[in-house]
């Protein structure tokens, strides 16, 4: 198709005209003789270029006792240097180019990114190929790198939103490795520093050319930089493991948690439900993605109801599941006191048990649709942001047309999808309920002269 913007395609929805796919742009899609794809979108926007690595290693990797927070390691770990650029000259060159540069690990995959101006495009991906094919971690490094998380581990948990995720994932799987967080468990972070040599092999395992995406999106054009993908990234050699992700029981009643937080805190509740893994040839996904908005987001009527009116709770809201497993719809309200955990808690129950036994209005449903589709529209404003978003889809299927298929599927829901996939999932023995209340402050007693 014809390189449209996005705002045209928004346009051409509104006039009544045929809807466009959701993602506007043409792109190319290859893949190297050693398992690398490479996907490429030109865009009209003029002299930046963004190049996002995807990596499809994540926290859903760690699959060996003990060894958990591995893919978040090698994040920091990633920017250590090689022989050719040493840490000091690969971020001098970055910031001699006036590059945007950082990494992210999720629980699907791991994404490396930089954005710079066009003609600075060879050099990213020479830096690049040379760091993921010829890292070079001292066992020094390591140990302080390793320190270093544990560092972030304990930031991280001075927050009680953290520990009530922790909680929440702990409780709501058993056997799958989404049962911990991408930081991981803290006895596996503890013990980092003395596993260099399991890092060498998780290193080798995972950063491979099969596991890696180079999306590269902006002033480009497909064939140049397809000669550099060649050039650079062509003589990195296929691995051949392949990590077998424990598959999660089914959950056969309600189960429940409380974290005690040790400072004053607003109560909580986290309410989750066993969902499906990521699709985009079916309707559950899609159907799930919509409830979420219908039924939580602050248009619905318990946040509304919750927030606004009765001011019971501080927030409300609610995520569904995509990933590459079986993972969690969860619904997170903040209430304002701790008296009203219980109340806000069976409100959730109660709306959930109303979206399972009738058919949501068609039209709030057509709302949420357009909702979906127009602000993923409005975001794509910049090649950075076009791969950004890209980037999730292409950690589920290594393909931008995941995106298209996705929201084909949202298209062509009806009321009853929806309240088929909240009978389906939203089910008492699918549930996980942690609470989180805080330490009551301490009175103080005003003391005269």
């Amino acid at each position: 198709m014809g390189k449209l913007s996005a705002l045209a395609c928004c346009a051409a929805m509104a006039l009544g005209a045929p809807a466009a796919k959701v993602f506007p742009y043409a792109y190319t899609q290859e893949d190297l003789q050693n398992g690398l794809r490479l996907v490429v979108v030109p865009t009209g926007f003029p002299n930046i270029v963004a190049t996002y690595i995807v990596v499809q290693v994540g926290s859903r990797n760690e699959v060996e006792t003990g060894h958990t927070g591995f893919a978040h390691l090698f994040e920091h770990l990633m920017f250590k240097g090689t022989e050719k650029y040493p840490q000091a000259k690969y971020t001098d060159t970055l910031q001699r180019m006036g590059a945007a540069s950082n990494a992210y690990t999720t629980e699907d995959y791991t994404c490396y990114y930089t954005v710079v101006s066009k003609e600075d495009l060879p050099t990213v991906m020479e830096m690049e190929a040379d760091r993921f094919q010829n890292l070079k971690v001292a066992e020094p490094q390591f140990k302080t790198e390793a320190l270093a998380v544990l560092g972030e581990y304990n930031k991280n948990a001075s927050n009680p939103t953290s520990r009530l995720d922790e909680v929440l994932s702990e409780t709501a799987f058993e056997r799958n490795t989404y049962r911990h967080l991408t930081m991981g468990f803290l006895k596996d972070i503890q013990a980092m520093p003395n596993l260099y040599d399991y890092s060498l092999k998780f290193f080798d395992r995972y950063y491979r050319p099969e596991y890696t995406t180079i999306v590269v999106v902006g002033d480009v054009k497909a064939r140049a930089v397809r000669a550099l993908a060649d050039r650079f990234w062509g003589g990195w050699k296929r691995g051949s493991y392949e990590a077998e992700i424990p598959q999660e029981p089914p959950q056969t009643a309600p189960r429940t948690a409380q974290v005690e937080w040790p400072a004053p805190a607003l109560p909580a509740v986290a309410i989750a439900y066993k969902g499906p893994a990521y699709a985009d040839t079916s309707k559950d996904t899609a159907a799930l993605a919509a409830l979420a908005l219908l039924a939580f987001s602050p248009a619905s009527d318990l946040y509304q109801r919750l927030v606004v009116s009765e001011q019971r709770a501080a927030a409300l809201q609610a995520s569904a599941p995509d990933h590459l497993d079986p993972s969690l719809f969860e619904i997170v309200v903040r209430a304002r006191h701790e008296g009203d955990l219980e109340y806000v808690r069976e409100q959730v129950y109660e709306t959930v048990k109303a979206f399972q036994e009738k058919p949501v209005d068609a039209a709030r449903l057509d709302a949420v649709r357009k909702n979906l589709r127009y602000g993923l529209a409005l975001r794509m404003q910049s090649s950075d942001a076009i791969a950004g978003i890209l980037t999730r889809y292409v950690a589920l299927r290594r393909t931008p047309e995941t995106l298209n298929r996705f929201y084909d599927q949202l298209a062509a829901l009806t009321p009853e999808d929806v309240r088929a996939a909240a009978e389906k999932y939203l089910t008492d023995n699918n549930r996980t309920t942690v609470t989180l209340v805080g330490a009551k402050p301490q009175a103080t007693t005003a003391v005269g002269r």
